[in-house]
């Protein structure tokens, strides 16, 4: 990576968990505007690297970054049921990060994103980290958790009937998957 020249910033190493949460607050500033997209990838080809540098080329405003996350190491040794989160073998995740302050500049911003987010579909692997998704993605959200999808929703069904947990990237309860609530000793 450093062979490609003089880098601006450099994050590559070990980082916490805690520390990989943090990590995008300064991007997420009050009074910013923010429009992102995401693919999981478990190679990059030739042609997604040459659309990753054809994009890079058109960033509508300084701010915005395409953010190439690597991953693979000890998070792929579990297996992909032992929790939520399932594609232990994607290598590296892609973040098209579109990023403005004045409102004029939205469908410009928002369309470079969804722009690149098609192009370099071909070459994604499929799947999604569920924290890179956006509001308008909620058809995603069953394929950032892939096959643990349907565990996921049974649990809900069972500690969070009602959905009362669902200012997120909502999992809906199963339906019919609720426990039976008991009336024994209610008047």
């Amino acid at each position: 990576m450093r062979s490609f020249g003089q880098p601006l910033g450099e994050h590559i190493g070990v980082m916490p968990c805690k520390a990989w949460q943090q990590a995008f607050h300064p991007l997420l500033a009050p009074g910013a505007r923010n429009y992102w997209k995401s693919h999981n990838f478990t190679a990059l080809s030739d042609a997604a690297i040459d659309t990753l540098i054809q994009y890079a080329g058109t960033l509508p405003t300084p701010q915005c970054e395409i953010f190439l996350g690597r991953l693979g190491a000890k998070a792929s040794g579990v297996a992909p049921s032992a929790t939520a989160y399932p594609h232990r073998n994607a290598l590296y995740a892609l973040n098209v990060h579109a990023r403005w302050e004045d409102p004029a500049e939205d469908a410009k911003c928002v369309a470079w994103a969804r722009d690149f987010f098609s192009a370099a579909a071909p070459y994604a692997a499929g799947g999604v980290y569920i924290n890179f998704l956006t509001q308008d993605e909620q058809n995603r959200i069953a394929e950032a958790y892939g096959e643990n999808y349907e565990r996921l929703a049974r649990i809900k069904a069972k500690y969070d009937p009602r959905n009362l947990f669902r200012c997120n990237q909502n999992i809906r309860p199963a339906p019919g998957a609720g426990v039976a609530r008991s009336t024994a000793g209610a008047d």
